[in-house]
């Protein structure tokens, strides 16, 4: 009898149990059903009686851009419209000219023909303003709105109308529009030492391949140790870190694991082959761009000592996304999970479930900061990315370093003196030299460049309060001594911060002449990051302490 009665109670409990849990479930179905009518119902009174005609699909991209914004800067509506951006995430392909383009004043220009794609046959140049597009004029529109107007069906010939300097009338340039594929990997070569150099900048679905292929040829070229290049990559494909991590890694070791509200799509993700590069000592590098996947190649590599990290502290995005298919060829990229390294440690950094009242998303907290271990020992810790081996801080920029930057007058300047000068040294060869550096010097005479110092502006606003407060006949002597103490001479400025300044423009001319692999083949000449990578591999004692 007892046993029945606390059968009964049992089963009395648990009735009532999934009675709360239906409750609880059908108040948040009844709670969505209500938005969601309200929605409905704000959205038509809205069409119908607004003074102005509004466009739907414009009302509703905009209402639903602002409620994801408020989940997290990762999820993501797409439209219709929009479908060649998620192909060229996912694949780096899409079909056009192939160029960067940019918005400079009130003109949008080619930033960056793609060497051997139409942009770069057709004969445009860096620095070209675009006028108009098979004749539409492109006046007001913006470089989303452009970028629209080259894309297109692959074999279609363009017309692009351009304004080039040193041309008093305009140019028309012909242009027949590609497939473009764009690299993962855009440079690979040897540095000193026997060293291997790969540059990765995206995970997409071929990124595996190109690396792969890059490893090996090195590999066949002499390359004894290998860097890795993951400064600014911002991540895409986790199934492609996965991989390249088992390019160094033993068959069967997790990589990642991903953790999210559905347990269903929990998932872990380990290595399914033998590595083709078990043994060869690793440097990857990294910077406070490096995202994503970026993230779980270098934390995977560092969890099991596998190769010595270099840089700067990591991005910290430790959320995975899923593309999700919508209604009327629409698409939703949204984060459903969180994803945890071999371990255990979560690198996100910032804590978009926690939100501030006034709606910015703070860091995760150092109390809530905890200590991992390594395989063989090293101490690591989650809540804020990638922590690397050994710490290269980025150099801070002068004043003048970033008001040159800023108003693109490197990029104005080599496209002028190329316009003069058709070839320059090749790429190990070259350097600012004292004439090219004096002609940057006399052409920012010309166009009349001046700049405030951080001291100059607060002085300026120190005048403006002791003018407010009416203490400025009090100081105004000792104000205008200050002036001319803290006045600054551009040529004593660039003098100064040559090194800095020409470095930067160094990046320009290659650029210009040699695309974007002569940036990257300079750049494993003259890196910091990258000398120190290449010493590190060449002292194999130093290489193995720092993994231990």
């Amino acid at each position: 009898m007892k046993t029945r009665n606390f059968l009964f109670l049992t089963a009395g409990i648990l009735i009532l149990a999934l009675g709360a849990l239906s409750l609880k479930s059908d108040d948040r179905n009844f709670e969505i059903s209500k938005q969601l009518n309200i929605y409905a119902s704000l959205f038509r009174e809205a069409n119908l009686f607004y003074v102005d005609e509004v466009d739907p699909g414009d009302l509703v991209t905009t209402s639903v851009n602002a409620m994801l914004k408020s989940l997290d800067p990762y999820t993501v509506f797409y439209p219709e419209a929009n479908m060649e951006d998620v192909k060229l995430m996912t694949t780096g392909e899409y079909a056009g000219i192939g160029a960067v383009i940019s918005k400079k004043g009130d003109h949008v220009i080619i930033r960056e023909p793609y060497k051997g794609f139409p942009a770069d046959k057709a004969g445009l140049l860096p620095g070209d303003i675009i006028l108009s597009i098979d004749g539409n004029s492109i006046k007001g529109k913006s470089t989303d709105d452009v970028s629209e107007m080259l894309k297109g069906q692959p074999g279609k010939e363009i017309t692009v109308r351009v304004q080039r300097e040193g041309e008093e009338k305009s140019i028309d340039k012909k242009a027949i529009r590609e497939k473009i594929q764009l690299p993962s990997v855009p440079y690979y070569g040897m540095a000193q030492n026997h060293t291997g150099y790969i540059y990765l900048n995206s995970f997409t679905d071929k990124s595996a391949a190109e690396v792969r292929k890059a490893a090996l040829e090195l590999k066949n070229q002499g390359a004894t140790s290998l860097i890795l290049d993951l400064r600014g990559n911002t991540g895409g494909l986790l199934e492609q870190a996965v991989e390249i991590c088992n390019f160094f890694l033993p068959k069967d070791k997790k990589v990642v694991d991903t953790r999210g509200k559905v347990k269903q799509w929990d998932k872990e993700y380990k290595t399914s082959r033998n590595p083709i590069l078990p043994e060869i000592p690793l440097v990857v590098l990294i910077d406070r761009g490096s995202a994503s996947a970026s993230e779980i190649v270098a934390g995977t590599l560092q969890d099991y000592d596998r190769a010595v990290l270099i840089g700067e502290r990591s991005f910290g995005k430790g959320l995975v996304q899923t593309i999700r298919d919508l209604p009327y060829n629409t698409k939703m990229k949204v984060t459903t999970a969180k994803y945890y390294i071999p371990s255990g440690r979560c690198i996100q950094a910032l804590d978009y479930s926690h939100r501030n009242p006034d709606g910015s998303v703070g860091k995760v907290p150092d109390s809530l900061i905890t200590e991992y271990t390594t395989e063989a020992g090293r101490k690591v810790y989650d809540g804020g990315g990638i922590t690397p081996d050994i710490k290269i801080e980025t150099e801070e920029l002068s004043r003048i370093t970033q008001e040159l930057i800023l108003r693109d007058l490197c990029f104005d300047f080599v496209n002028s003196y190329a316009l003069k000068n058709p070839q320059t040294a090749e790429i190990k060869d070259f350097k600012i030299t004292d004439d090219i550096y004096n002609q940057f010097k006399n052409w920012l005479k010309e166009k009349k460049f001046t700049y405030e110092t951080e001291s100059q502006r607060l002085l300026t606003n120190l005048e403006k309060t002791a003018k407010d407060e009416k203490y400025y006949e009090q100081v105004k002597s000792r104000l205008e001594q200050l002036k001319k103490d803290f006045a600054h001479s551009i040529d004593r400025d660039m003098d100064l911060f040559r090194e800095q300044i020409a470095s930067f423009l160094a990046e320009q001319f290659m650029q210009r002449y040699y695309y974007a692999e002569g940036v990257m083949a300079y750049k494993v000449l003259h890196d910091k990051e990258v000398e120190k990578a290449v010493g590190i591999l060449a002292n194999k004692d130093e290489f193995a302490r720092l993994l231990k």
